[in-house]
């Protein structure tokens, strides 16, 4: 076994994903789904961590505690993706309005999308290997402070997307926003969670050689679901797709932090 520096790790890791990600591109253009690169970046993170865990000098208990958080989060997440999204299922209307935007330069742009996602497995492995190379015997006050911050983040983003599929399993509520469970404090409680699952890593790593590196995962999760492929997406989507229920959603549920609602809907006259 090694130690791995994290610019090797980087390049290693891109490398073998662009290569998936062309695949799964090269799919996309015969099954028109662009979800399979979500699945695709689920897969490859663990796949990575699985290798770290493998090939990189650190403490073996904690190797194990880390593979098997990674396979917990990344395989939920990857399975309801391609359960919900991917299998018999229509493409993620988000992706489908992309396209009709995008227009002819489609092909392109879904392509570099596709190589974005193998950048982003590459740089969110990271976190998992200054973890594994942590020289510090297991298992610490911040570890655990850390491992119990993931478990709710993971449980929580799991029952969020379980709400909403179930909201959307009854036919009657096809055109109707999911204000149940989770959803009633917050417009994007699954986004949350998934942020929040981020930080555990930055928490289990205090004190670590290659802690900055650890803030990857929430700021750049925190930047894409807020400002770039998440919220705004999601957002004028359903403002298209439910038009006045969702800007009343808008009005009197939290954007992104669950809290009790600002306003409640009979206030708005």
């Amino acid at each position: 076994m090694i130690t791995l520096d994290p610019l090797t790790a980087l390049v290693v890791v891109y490398g073998v994903m662009a290569c998936v990600m062309l695949a799964l591109w090269l799919v996309d253009r015969r099954l028109q789904n662009a979800s399979i690169a979500d699945v695709g970046w689920c897969v490859g993170l663990v796949s990575a961590v699985a290798w770290y865990s493998w090939s990189t000098t650190g403490d073996l208990e904690r190797k194990i505690v880390l593979l098997s958080m990674a396979s917990l989060y990344g395989g939920r997440l990857g399975l309801y993706i391609l359960l919900n999204r991917v299998i018999g299922q229509e493409e993620d209307a988000r992706y489908r309005q992309l396209r009709r935007e995008w227009g002819s330069s489609e092909p392109v742009r879904l392509f570099a999308y596709f190589q974005l996602q193998a950048a982003a497995v590459a740089l969110f492995s990271l976190p998992f290997l200054v973890l594994m190379q942590n020289v510090v015997p297991p298992f610490s006050l911040w570890e655990l402070a850390g491992l119990l911050i993931w478990l709710v983040a993971v449980t929580g983003e799991g029952f969020s997307d379980w709400q909403l599929a179930q909201f959307r399993s009854k036919s009657w509520n096809r055109d109707r926003v999911c204000r149940e469970g989770l959803w009633f404090y917050s417009r994007h409680p699954n986004y949350f969670f998934e942020w929040l699952h981020w930080w555990a890593y930055v928490v289990m790593a205090v004190g670590t050689s290659g802690w900055l590196l650890t803030w990857i995962g929430p700021v750049a999760m925190g930047w894409a679901l807020l400002k770039v492929t998440g919220v705004p997406l999601a957002e004028a989507q359903a403002l298209r797709s439910r038009g006045e229920d969702y800007r009343i959603y808008q009005q009197t549920t939290n954007r992104f932090l669950p809290w009790w609602p600002k306003r409640w809907p009979s206030e708005l006259g």
